[in-house]
């Protein structure tokens, strides 16, 4: 956001962001990969994980993906 920007928004409100060519890349194919047909709620789900991260992060939990077959936990880098 820009300085001086709200550093909240209330839950209904909408704000607009502009991404490069390759972010929107990644969008169309991450909405394709879940079956999601408004970019929102792709948004929405990676922006949870980042909240999630960043909270274990200041909890000194870790957040990362547990591979059962090789019994490895990989820490996802936030």
């Amino acid at each position: 956001m820009e300085s001086g920007a709200p550093t909240s928004v209330a839950p209904s409100a909408s704000v607009t962001v502009q991404v490069n060519g390759t972010a929107a890349q990644l969008l169309v194919r991450l909405m394709q990969d879940l079956g999601a047909e408004d970019p929102m709620a792709v948004l929405t789900r990676a922006l949870g994980m980042l909240d999630q991260g960043l909270a274990a992060r200041r909890q000194g939990r870790r957040l990362g993906v547990y591979d059962p077959a090789s019994q490895r936990f990989m820490d996802l880098v936030i």
